[in-house]
């Protein structure tokens, strides 16, 4: 039974608040701080989703945001709690993400004492938060629900903390929660999309390289359309691959890190690059070497949703601020013919060339083990990812062909790929979802496979087993080579972990193996935890490790 509006407490409101935003799940670690936010929605059709960890509750939160283009929403207690979450919320962060972390505080009596746990989170936050805000009065909440909303889905989205004295969470209120947070169209001016069209259509060099946020699938397909029709090559920035499906004729492969030197070589001689919804940082620019800063050799056309951004490191030729989803909508209606010639078609042949495995050493090679999920998952299947050498197999070889069908970090922050399969496979229950993880990376949110089992979740982990962390060892031999310091692991049985969670586990150690291996894990309909013994020495796709 519904409280009425006269037994209402803060967190009863503070639900129905979010009620009222559009939110259907949150994800949490539980705790005394916001115990009457917990109560409220007690009386909701809200999924309350909890985590074993702050940190994977955040990254579950942030992936959701990515899924939906509507902000994800984490409950963490105070102290150790937030600090926890400062993971997720640096993701979102970087990433771009709407997200609202709500943070229990303690009560208003107490606070500046330094009382059990207590933070000044406004200064925690500050950096890696848009806003940083403590609600000290229950009938100001659908005011800060309402402001929270709008800010992290406006201009670059990301990321929102509210701070929630526990003693306001607890008092009586009769406040009305506001409606859905409403946007600006993100569109930009016609006469300047037609300026960025001219100078497309003269080009005789140009490169589109795609990004960001505020993208869905129109947007998507509207990408392939403009892209086709005005004859130029995509590139896909850091992580974004699944903007255009890889096996268009435009696309020409992804702008980050571990590029193909060909591609590397095409968008250094571009004479005009139109840079949409990226923020052309150090990865996609490969430190900042193949557009030169301040003014780059090729004329550059951003648009972008931030106009601090704009203008930041690089100087453009023109410049649009808008949202780069509405954005491309406007620009493949506004598009005339134009033919992509040699230019075109050679970037595509060498993305087509780079595509073929190159042999690393070992029995059980990566570059099989993504071919073979390149061809028997679903065009809809879902792929997460964290940090670490073993995601170049991924990025590589593994072609997307649907929208948002790529959950990784452009943060580069490890142990991201288990949470944001968790939040997939409860956003898309009928989608496959496959979370590819270093040993390192996984281990840095291991537990959170038993939410996966708690929720009867049948996602499929796959372990990258080297027994060491690879990026770092690979980094520390180019410059202290033999003298590895501080990088080895000894890991578990991962396989045999998984059994102990009651999900599904096994072993592979040769590449024939791997195939019956995700058959099985694919038919048990439980998680799954598929676990990979790795050659040390093969690195990346590139890269040996001698000695």
């Amino acid at each position: 039974m519904n409280k009425t509006p006269a037994s209402l407490h803060g967190g009863g409101l503070l639900t129905q608040c979010l009620v009222a935003q559009g939110v259907k799940r949150i994800f949490c670690i539980p705790g005394e701080s916001f115990l009457a936010a917990l109560d409220g929605m007690y009386d909701t059709d809200i999924d309350v989703v909890v985590a074993r960890h702050e940190g994977g509750a955040a990254m579950m939160a942030e992936a959701t945001g990515k899924l939906t283009g509507k902000p994800g929403v984490a409950f963490v207690t105070r102290g150790p709690g937030a600090t926890n979450a400062s993971a997720g919320v640096h993701v979102a962060f970087q990433d771009s993400t709407p997200m609202i972390l709500f943070v229990g505080q303690v009560a208003s009596n107490q606070s500046d004492r330094e009382a059990f746990q207590e933070l000044d989170y406004r200064a925690m936050f500050g950096p890696l938060a848009k806003w940083v805000a403590q609600i000290d009065r229950s009938d100001r909440i659908p005011e800060y629900i309402s402001h929270a909303f709008h800010i992290a889905q406006s201009g670059r989205p990301g990321p929102v903390v509210l701070s929630l004295p526990e003693d306001m969470l607890s008092e009586p209120t009769q406040g009305i929660p506001v409606p859905a947070a409403v946007l600006p169209s993100g569109q930009a001016a016609e006469e300047d999309l037609h300026e960025v069209v001219l100078k497309l259509a003269a080009a005789e060099r140009p490169v589109l390289i795609v990004g960001g946020a505020t993208w869905d699938a129109t947007a998507a397909e509207a990408l392939g359309e403009f892209a086709k029709k005005m004859g130029l090559p995509v590139g896909a920035s850091f992580r974004c691959q699944d903007f255009l499906d890889n096996r268009h004729s435009n696309y020409v492969g992804d702008v980050g890190i571990g590029i193909n030197p060909a591609l590397e070589k095409y968008v250094r001689e571009a004479d005009v690059i139109l840079a949409l919804g990226t923020r052309l940082g150090e990865i996609t620019t490969s430190g900042y070497s193949l557009l030169t800063p301040p003014q780059s050799k090729q004329e550059l056309i951003h648009i972008y949703a931030d106009p601090s951004e704009i203008g930041r490191v690089y100087h453009p030729t023109l410049a649009i601020v808008a949202q780069p989803g509405p954005v491309i909508k406007q620009l493949r209606d506004m598009a005339i013919s134009r033919a992509g010639g040699l230019w075109l078609s050679s970037a595509h042949e060498a993305y087509k060339i780079w595509q073929q495995p190159e042999e690393t050493p070992g029995a059980l090679k990566m570059e099989q083990v993504i071919t073979h999920l390149n061809n028997v998952l679903p065009d809809d299947a879902i792929l997460t990812n964290g940090a670490g050498n073993y995601s170049a197999w991924l990025h590589r070889y593994y072609r997307y062909r649907n929208w948002r069908t790529q959950l990784a970090p452009t943060s580069g922050s490890m142990g991201y790929g288990l949470p944001a399969a968790i939040a997939a496979k409860l956003q898309s229950p009928d989608k496959e979802v496959v979370c590819l993880a270093g040993d390192g990376c996984f281990q840095m949110v291991s537990q959170e496979f038993g939410t996966a089992c708690d929720q009867g979740l049948a996602v499929i982990v796959i372990i990258a087993d080297n027994g060491m962390y690879g990026t770092i060892r690979m980094h520390q031999q180019r410059h202290y080579p033999m003298r590895p310091s501080g990088t080895a692991m000894k890991n578990p049985d991962f396989a045999a972990l998984a059994r102990a969670y009651q999900g599904f586990g096994v072993t592979v150690s040769t590449t024939a193996e791997f195939a019956p291996a995700l058959h099985a894990a694919r038919e048990s309909g439980i998680p799954a935890i598929i676990h990979l013994k790795l050659d040390p020495s093969a690195l990346s796709p590139k890269i040996l490790l001698e000695g």
